[in-house]
């Protein structure tokens, strides 16, 4: 498989983890002009859902360009959140268009390599607290 590709496995389109998702997030933050919002997954890999409602943007060339630009960003930067060692949990993350009108190219990969820097954190601080709370078990 390619270390940059986003095959298939990648994208979360099962209704009920959508659901899950958007229901229930572990954690969410905001950068202009998206939203991303994360959950722990059970199993499998980190997948990722692309957002862009026909309210924000009207003409559906630039909602497809938008989802485009996100799915591209994503595939580039999603080393972000795994890494080589990570032997921790997979993550489902959604992306969410906020902006009224399409924005550069470069702007967007801003975003979402901040945001992908976020959701890291905190999968970097859930796997440290998990892996405390594993030692202080096993010491009992």
């Amino acid at each position: 498989m390619k270390p940059n590709g986003f095959p298939k496995a990648e994208h979360l389109c099962l209704q009920r983890q959508i659901e899950a998702l958007f229901a229930h997030p572990d954690g969410h933050a905001t950068v202009w002009p998206l939203r991303c919002i994360w959950r722990k997954a059970d199993e499998g890999c980190n997948k990722m859902l692309v957002s862009v409602a026909k309210r924000r943007l009207h003409h559906a060339v630039d909602r497809n360009h938008a989802k485009r630009q996100v799915r591209e960003f994503y595939r580039l930067n999603k080393y972000l959140i795994t890494s080589d060692a990570d032997t921790s949990f997979p993550l489902h993350v959604g992306f969410v268009w906020l902006a009224d009108r399409p924005i550069d190219s470069e702007k967007v990969e801003k975003s979402i390599v901040h945001l992908l820097e976020k959701c890291r954190n905190w999968k970097e601080r859930i796997s440290a607290s998990e892996n405390e709370s594993l030692q202080e078990k096993q010491e009992l």
